[in-house]
């Protein structure tokens, strides 16, 4: 009977149209004891959905009194049953600590993060940084350097303080190297292997991990410092749509929109990096403490209670495992990295090569004044009436 039963299911394999024309919902499994079927596994070999609640509802546990006497000394149930039992979280397990994941041990819907993880995040977030550079040379090459128009004065003002400079290098540095060793975590498998092998890549990602769990905090104050010191001068207003309407004077050569002490796009930037620094920073805090802060199973129900994620065809989940929730946490943490690394970019490139005399800002505080002229010169005004005041409030020499 076996020999038949497996030149049967050759046969079948070979030629599927032979295969019984049966859905899931007509299963008889009364003959297999509710064993996985042959339809259930050319299903699943053609990406079909298959109901494994004959799986997940007979795990052998409780049915200790029908199982007596089959098994001898191996007990009361099978390893089939204790490994289904196991995938599908209804096992009895004693655990030696009292952990919120501790006792699943199989978490069967774990394949998805994977998949998901090595191929569309990774895919599309390729995409998104790749075309944010070559949009940046792409700007260069036809625009070139943005240079100061008129004469160079030879006289500065100060831009920036020094604990303004300190916030943002905080922020900014820390990006820096959590972007750089999240990178190498995600892609270090495929491109750093070849190089240094398994051992070196090794060492690698080790030192990549302890410098992105510890750096985060030097981000978060950052971030917390940068808030505060530029906030209220981030409030939009009317004069942003001036600029917003010149382009910034990005595209014309001598064209200078007003500006205060930021423009419409360095609002743009700075809110960008509040929204999502404040975004990244929750998902890592989630990923930094396992299964302590939870995040996603209750904004999916918010999120559903909206009526919008049904409208746009989604089903998002409000019941989920603890390791579920970890495994949102890390790919929503990836997505915002994208899209907050391809912001940077920009800001790098219009701070350094892309515009002459921007980076005096962050460098020594201090930018030339024609600079300011021509870049912010609603503040600078600003400036010289607040100096102008001073010297007629001090008494004559």
């Amino acid at each position: 009977m076996p020999v038949l039963r497996l030149l049967i299911c050759l046969i079948v394999l070979t030629f599927p149209a032979l295969a019984p024309a049966q859905t899931q919902d007509t299963q008889d499994r009364t003959t297999t004891g509710g064993a996985t079927t042959l339809e259930d596994i050319l299903a699943r070999q053609r990406g079909e959905a298959v109901d494994d609640s004959y799986r997940s509802d007979n795990t052998g546990q409780g049915n200790a009194e029908g199982l007596l006497g089959q098994l001898g000394t191996r007990g009361v149930a099978s390893d089939s049953d204790v490994y289904r039992a196991l995938r599908y979280g209804s096992a009895d397990v004693t655990v030696s600590n009292n952990g919120p994941a501790a006792s699943v041990l199989i978490q069967d819907g774990g394949m998805w993060w994977l998949a998901f993880r090595t191929g569309p995040l990774r895919e599309y977030g390729t995409y998104i940084l790749a075309g944010m550079l070559a949009v940046l040379v792409l700007f260069f090459l036809i625009r070139g350097r943005i240079r100061i128009d008129g004469e160079k004065t030879g006289r500065t003002v100060l831009r920036f303080t020094s604990f303004e400079r300190f916030g943002h290098w905080l922020f900014a540095g820390s990006f820096l190297i959590l972007g750089l060793t999240g990178l190498l975590t995600l892609y270090g498998r495929d491109v750093l292997i070849p190089i240094f092998g398994k051992e070196g890549f090794a060492a690698i990602a080790q030192a990549c991990k302890w410098l992105h769990n510890n750096l985060a905090w030097a981000f978060m104050l950052g971030l917390i410092i940068v808030t505060l010191n530029w906030i209220a001068h981030n409030i939009p207003n009317r004069t942003d749509l001036k600029w917003l309407a010149a382009g910034g004077g990005l595209f014309t050569k001598g064209s200078h929109p007003p500006a205060k002490k930021f423009n419409a796009g360095q609002k743009i930037i700075f809110w960008a990096c509040i929204l999502l620094g404040v975004s990244i920073s929750l998902s890592g805090l989630s990923l930094l403490f396992p299964f302590e802060m939870p995040l996603f199973a209750k904004t999916f129900s918010i999120a559903n209670a909206t009526g919008i994620p049904q409208a746009l065809g989604l089903n998002l989940p409000v019941q989920m495992s603890p390791q579920e929730e970890m495994q949102y946490a890390q790919l929503w943490h990836v997505m915002v990295a994208y899209v907050f690394i391809a912001i940077i970019l920009a800001h790098i490139y219009l701070g350094s090569i892309g515009m002459e005399g921007a980076f005096d800002a962050m460098g020594t505080g201090e930018v030339e004044e024609q600079w300011a002229r021509e870049h912010h010169s609603l503040w600078l005004e600003e400036v010289q009436d607040k100096e102008a005041g001073k010297a007629a409030a001090s008494p004559a020499e």
